[in-house]
């Protein structure tokens, strides 16, 4: 499973977790952090700005950090959760989950949006992240065209945790 959520319930999603590699998804000027309290065992972070097209003055992911992220999601995770989270729990950490699932699993991009949207009505993946693996996984635009069928998630202010499965079809 993947385990989603927003920076302020870090601490309570993986407390139950056994064993987890950590996917960090902040921006370039989010306070520094002391990470060493999380028991993970791999831990990447990734510093850009939450915008779904490049902006002057703000860092845009690009597709070396989605490389990365999807690196994370092939190297980690195999025997181990695979926890990710940015600030809200809404928009960059659902990307890089749904990003994660669709390349684990190609063909199923409809249907991990469709849970997504399920498990997470609020979930609004950050769309220039899901281009970019898109791209990289060539999949001719079925990652977008399966997150705009979604559309956008229920206004939040922060998501709630949830889980998706790393492996489809699911029962």
């Amino acid at each position: 499973m993947i385990h989603v959520s927003s920076l302020s319930a870090l601490s309570s999603v993986t407390g139950r977790l056994h064993s987890y590699d950590l996917l960090t998804l902040l921006s370039p000027d989010s306070p520094e952090m002391d990470w060493s309290g999380f028991a993970c065992d791999w831990h990447v972070r990734l510093a850009f700005h939450d915008i779904a097209e490049p902006t002057p003055g703000l860092t845009a992911p690009n597709r070396d950090m989605m490389q990365a992220v999807l690196d994370f999601g092939r190297n980690g995770g195999r025997q181990r959760a695979l926890s990710i989270h940015c600030w809200a729990g809404i928009s960059r950490s659902s990307a890089a989950a749904f990003v994660i699932a669709c390349d684990r699993n190609p063909g199923f991009e409809r249907d991990i949006a469709t849970e997504l949207r399920r498990r997470a009505p609020f979930a609004t993946p950050n769309r220039l992240m899901v281009r970019l693996a898109d791209d990289l996984l060539q999949r001719d635009g079925r990652m977008i065209e399966a997150i705009d069928g979604i559309g956008r998630g229920a206004e939040a202010r922060e998501g709630e945790p949830y889980q998706l499965p790393l492996k489809w079809p699911i029962g």
